[in-house]
């Protein structure tokens, strides 16, 4: 008995079939993999607190004197503040500062970061970081550097759980928007920012996922 093949028109609508679930599942999966990014990120941050928990208890409920790449490398941010640009030079990364503390330095990397071109604060500043932060600096996060010229405790905040500690090092790794590129047209900065995110570390540990005006929230809080 002869077999029957499938006709050209069969083979077109099986493809277009599959062509068709691929559209539907393929955005699913990305969504979920963001999803899983994020969670993870978090699960980094939530730790690093942890950690700067316990080296604040060998040093008087202090938070780490130490700087990120950003204080590092364009110290020029500190221009306004003479005096705590002048002690960048002698401050290591917070990475650093907590090595003895911590599990892993891996939780350093945020599984998202894929670095950037300029400081998000800073568009107009050069700041490149290709293939990922964390490859060239051995961190993903920034972190809110005036809480270590104070010399703060937590118990300088009036609310700690609205003051931001540590944060992803760009907002478009889990945001829905392009990077910011060198010489960007300040037109287009809105609307990247409207859809950057940031996971953030709070003065008490916990963390959570941030709109950029969120975060600017943040940093408007008062030390």
């Amino acid at each position: 008995m002869r077999k029957r093949a499938f006709t050209l028109i069969e083979l077109l609508v099986v493809i277009a079939i599959i062509a068709i679930l691929a559209a539907i599942l393929f955005p699913v999966f990305a969504r979920a993999k963001a999803a899983a990014r994020q969670t993870t990120c978090l699960s980094n941050l939530h730790q690093i607190g942890s950690s700067i928990g316990i080296y604040m208890s060998d040093y008087d409920d202090v938070f780490p004197h130490a700087v990120d790449p950003s204080d590092k490398f364009r110290p020029e941010i500190w221009d306004p503040f003479p005096e705590f640009k002048a002690r960048i030079p002698e401050m290591p990364m917070l990475h650093e500062a907590l090595q003895v503390y911590l599990k892993s330095e891996d939780i350093f990397k945020c599984p998202a970061d894929i670095g950037g071109r300029v400081l998000d604060s800073h568009p107009w500043m050069s700041f490149p970081t290709a293939p990922s932060t964390y490859a060239v600096h051995q961190t993903s996060y920034l972190y809110r550097t005036e809480i270590a010229f104070r010399f703060f405790t937590q118990t300088s905040f009036e609310l700690p759980s609205n003051v931001n500690v540590l944060f992803d090092g760009s907002g478009h790794w889990h945001g829905n928007a392009r990077r910011i590129e060198d010489n960007e047209p300040g037109a287009n900065l809105p609307g990247l920012y409207r859809n950057f995110r940031y996971n953030t570390l709070f003065g008490d540990w916990h963390a959570k996922s941030l709109t950029y005006h969120q975060l600017q929230d943040a940093w408007d809080v008062r030390l």
